[in-house]
């Protein structure tokens, strides 16, 4: 950042300050788990803090499903936009940049820079569509460590995430066991119910109902946005609480205007739900979340087989965190898997916290959140 920058941009205690991503992209074909290929790809990422000479300071941050690499600072000094995780990640605060340095990037099948189905194909000069190769977690992970290579770290002080961020951080564990030290999984779970897997079904025949999907052939800002829309109005249900839900809104009416028609937005929930769905389609992918909720849907850390083969892989200590409002990933699913764990003599602590928020309680602010965290990455 430069003195004009520093003094047209007023940054907080414990801020990163004003940053900007980076594009690392890997120039060998890349083979997915499915044996599809592509010829590169691109990630794009943040960086915070100043990598040690020992290279064993690095923290790698993983985002849920619709997040991105923006997770501390502000990325634009006119819009002043903060990262999702700003008040969790910054000097001082519990992900301490002034003792480590942290990475985030956006994931592999996404749509804020990193290649996804609606980047283009160098082969081709045409975007990939649905010739995007099937998409795993364990393919986000192994994209991953090619950037963790590029930096030349051996081994990661730990990998936190939540959601499908947590499950990210549980691939690396089991993918690459021999390259972190610790991992903190929030609000995840070894695999999705079928109430979840029915949940994102339900999203997926929204967008790909809506006639402009177009079988995954759009072009850039001719999607399928009502169809997106309504998938993200029914998804951020399930990130929430009916106590958080209702605390909130009730049953408030919207003030600002009588309903003419009978169908018309009369609740204060409903316009909520309404502009949820129209700011995420200015800044998120149809056919990214196509694939994105489909390798969440696929994703089972025990790989269908007996729980003690998986976990014996496991060299990490990790902490995994549940919150009782979750409904979307439950606290038992999350207890299980420290349970599993711990049967197979691994260091591995369960804590299930109290919030009103739901699944989205790892994005709230919350002392008791902080302390854990910050306890458990210094310890």
């Amino acid at each position: 950042m430069n003195d004009s920058e520093s003094i047209s941009h007023k940054i907080d205690d414990g801020e990163v300050g004003l940053v900007e991503f980076q594009d690392f992209t890997y120039k060998k074909p890349f083979q997915f788990e499915s044996g599809g290929e592509i010829p590169e790809f691109t990630l794009r990422y943040e960086a915070y803090g100043k990598l040690n000479k020992a290279k064993d300071n690095a923290i790698l941050i993983c985002h849920a499903l619709t997040g991105d690499h923006h997770c501390a600072g502000v990325n634009d000094i006119n819009e002043r936009k903060s990262g999702w995780w700003n008040f969790m990640v910054g000097p001082g605060k519990p992900i301490d940049t002034s003792r480590n340095f942290v990475i985030c990037s956006n994931v592999l099948g996404g749509c804020q820079g990193s290649t996804g189905p609606n980047s283009i194909n160098p082969n081709t000069n045409k975007p990939y569509h649905l010739d995007f190769p099937k998409l795993t977690l364990g393919d986000m992970v192994k994209a991953q460590s090619k950037l963790i290579d590029f930096f030349g770290i051996e081994k990661l002080h730990a990998v936190i995430g939540g959601s499908m961020g947590g499950m990210l951080t549980l691939q690396w564990a089991k993918d690459f066991p021999n390259r972190l030290n610790r991992y903190i999984a929030l609000a995840s779970g070894a695999k999705h119910t079928a109430q979840t897997i029915a949940f994102n079904e339900t999203g997926r025949q929204a967008i790909m109902r809506d006639p402009k999907w177009n079988q995954g052939n759009y072009s850039i800002g001719k999607g399928p946005f009502e169809g997106l829309s309504i998938a993200r109005m029914m998804a951020h249900i399930t990130y929430l609480s009916d106590v958080g839900l209702e605390n909130k809104f009730g049953r408030k009416l919207r003030q600002s205007e009588i309903a003419k028609e009978q169908f018309d937005i009369e609740f204060e929930v409903e316009s909520y739900l309404h502009y949820q769905g129209k700011s995420f389609v200015s800044r998120f992918d149809a056919n990214s979340y196509l694939y994105l909720t489909k390798a969440l849907d696929r994703f089972d850390f025990y790989e269908g087989q007996d729980p003690k083969i998986i976990s014996d892989k496991i060299k990490a200590k990790g902490l995994v965190v549940g919150f009782d409002s979750d409904w979307l990933y439950p606290p038992e699913g999350n207890r299980g898997l420290v349970e599993n764990l711990l049967k197979c003599g691994k260091e591995a602590s369960y804590v299930e916290l109290s919030m009103d928020y739901g699944h989205d309680s790892f994005l709230m602010r919350s002392p008791d959140l902080y302390q854990l965290i910050q306890t458990y990455l210094n310890f």
